[in-house]
């Protein structure tokens, strides 16, 4: 396989070359996965982790720069697209998510038909498929679209470009939605996230009770890799996440042990509880701001606090052989490792 992959050195993108390189962060070692591999990495971004694998080759520039996409590209015919790269959190306004998020995928798509690429595989988000209406839901790949705000819809949108290549024929297309991700490459907030709860400074919302699906990077470069060699993949959608959802509580105990166990850190073990309403007042707080084109990322996270997304992934397992082999302690421990390998203090 001619591997060519955007997102890197993203926190996604990096675990997924570290995948298709050969190269794992934990005890077992796999064999290079692909013949070549390219990334498309943003000028100006931190390429130091990517210098790591030789056999990865570089090509500066964004998403809808079509000199830049056709360097990219060059002698790409049969290839296959890992296609991670998109905004989360704007630093611009609600603008740039249909900026990159849409555009830069349809240029991309465009791209990749011109130099004969065969497979693009999609890498979404729960987000166009919104929040549990109900603290049971499950989402699965026949839930319809209900995007949670232009962040979702931006993938909403994505998500129709990508199929809309695929019914013509000239690109095999295969969407994959993982939910929120953890492990090694993490950036700033992640880490954050950690520091708030060993100081007992996280915020739980409500009784902490409402579940969150997760998935840590390996299993989600599992399916990705799945989704571009299943034969049958081509033009489906899969749900990619660990085995089973966690609540709100179970997440950051869990994360308060392997401190504890694995790294000798004692915790606070304190929760800074706010009722729902919190999260009901940013969600209006949040609408009201993006409805301005604006985007403030704490009041966006509070919004999400206290809401169930929670998926399934037995489609993925039936068709794919999808098999996530790590679980939320065994993740948490390899990232928190990672950061110590690194110098990086929680």
């Amino acid at each position: 396989m001619k591997a060519f992959v955007t997102g890197a050195p993203g926190w996604l993108g990096t675990a997924l070359v570290a995948h298709l390189a050969g190269d794992s962060l934990g005890d077992e070692a796999r064999p290079q996965a692909v013949e070549s591999l390219r990334c498309l990495v943003e000028p100006g971004a931190d390429r130091r982790e990517l210098g790591r694998w030789k056999t990865v080759q570089v090509v500066e520039g964004d998403l809808r720069d079509s000199d830049a996409l056709a360097r990219f590209f060059e002698d790409g015919r049969g290839g296959t697209v890992f296609h991670a790269a998109g905004i989360v959190h704007p630093t611009r306004g609600v603008g740039q998510f249909y900026d990159v998020n849409v555009e830069g995928t349809k240029a991309l798509l465009a791209a990749a038909e011109r130099a004969g690429i065969r497979r693009f595989v999609h890498v979404s988000s729960n987000s166009p498929i919104g929040v549990g209406r109900r603290p049971d839901a499950v989402f699965d790949e026949a839930s319809p679209y209900d995007p949670y705000m232009h962040y979702g819809r931006s993938k909403m949108l994505a998500e129709l470009a990508v199929e809309a290549a695929g019914e013509t024929g000239r690109l095999e297309t295969v969407i994959v939605r993982p939910p929120w991700f953890y492990g090694p490459y993490q950036p700033p907030r992640q880490t954050l996230f950690f520091t708030m709860i060993r100081t007992g400074r996280v915020p739980l919302v409500g009784d902490g009770e409402n579940r969150r699906s997760m998935a840590y990077v390996d299993n989600i470069a599992q399916g990705l890799w799945l989704a571009a060699t299943v034969e049958s993949a081509r033009g489906r959608i899969y749900w990619i996440a660990d085995r089973r959802p966690y609540t709100m509580n179970e997440v950051v105990t869990t994360i308060e042990n392997v401190m504890e166990e694995h790294f000798g850190v004692t915790p606070a073990r304190k929760r800074v509880r706010l009722p729902s309403v919190a999260s009901e007042i940013a969600w209006v707080a949040d609408k009201a701001l993006q409805g301005l084109g604006l985007y403030a990322q704490k009041v966006h996270v509070l919004s999400e606090m206290n809401k169930t997304i929670a998926c399934s992934i037995a489609k993925a397992e039936r068709e794919l052989g999808y098999r996530p082999e790590i679980d939320l302690a065994e993740g948490m421990r390899r990232s928190m490792q990672w950061l110590k390998e690194r110098g990086i203090s929680w």
